[in-house]
């Protein structure tokens, strides 16, 4: 039996989750969580084999949470669940540890599938965005400039399209107020944006909110 812990932070989301898996004799859900301070408590406490990961968790998000969690004594394998179709973030989250990355609008047969690799130890990407990965790695050229920022200034980026302030992303982060002020300051000059708004324009734009 494949035992599976769902981190979703909408209660619909993840009843709907438990009803798939419920129709699938081989997987069962051991554990839930809706953020990040509970799941790292589940884990430590409970045994999985897969972990559902909500890559937009409130607080620490899904992707800094993987280091965390592959730090752990025997990690799950982390099947990724995003709403974005975004490559980047696909990426990036393959890069920090985890196994599959399965968008939420995806056919929910293919859940069911992706669990099951993961869990014998393979990995799984939405099979449309692993046709888009695979054509544009190396096209830098052609690529949106946020795929060009560095890990820190994605998650300053993520943060201050999302309506948190300065003084609170440096909390979040361990940083100081000026370095988040630096790091705005550089996202402004990457992105071609002369404000927040334009930066929040720019990411709904490219489907990363």
């Amino acid at each position: 039996m494949i035992r599976v812990i769902i981190a979703e932070d909408h209660k619909i989301v993840r009843e709907g989750i438990k009803q798939l898996i419920s129709l699938a004799e081989d997987i069962s859900v051991v554990g839930e969580a809706t953020n990040g301070t509970q799941l790292l408590e589940q884990l430590r406490q409970t045994s999985a084999d897969v972990l559902l990961l909500d890559i937009s968790m409130p607080g620490t998000n899904g992707l800094e949470t993987i280091p965390r969690i592959r730090a752990l004594d025997n990690p799950p394998a982390i099947l990724m669940l995003s709403m974005h179709d975004e490559v980047q973030i696909a990426a990036r989250a393959l890069k920090a540890g985890a196994a599959g990355y399965s968008t939420k609008d995806s056919d929910p047969a293919l859940l069911l599938t992706a669990i099951r690799k993961v869990a014998s130890g393979g990995r799984y990407i939405d099979p449309q965005l692993a046709d888009r990965m695979v054509f544009e790695v190396g096209l830098t050229d052609s690529r949106p400039a946020h795929t060009q920022l560095s890990e820190r200034e994605y998650q300053v980026f993520e943060r201050l399209v999302h309506g948190t302030n300065v003084n609170e992303i440096a909390q979040q982060l361990n940083i100081s107020a000026k370095t988040v002020s630096t790091h705005k300051v550089r996202l402004m000059q990457k992105l071609q944006a002369h404000s927040v708004a334009d930066m929040v324009r720019y990411a709904i734009e490219h489907k990363l909110i």
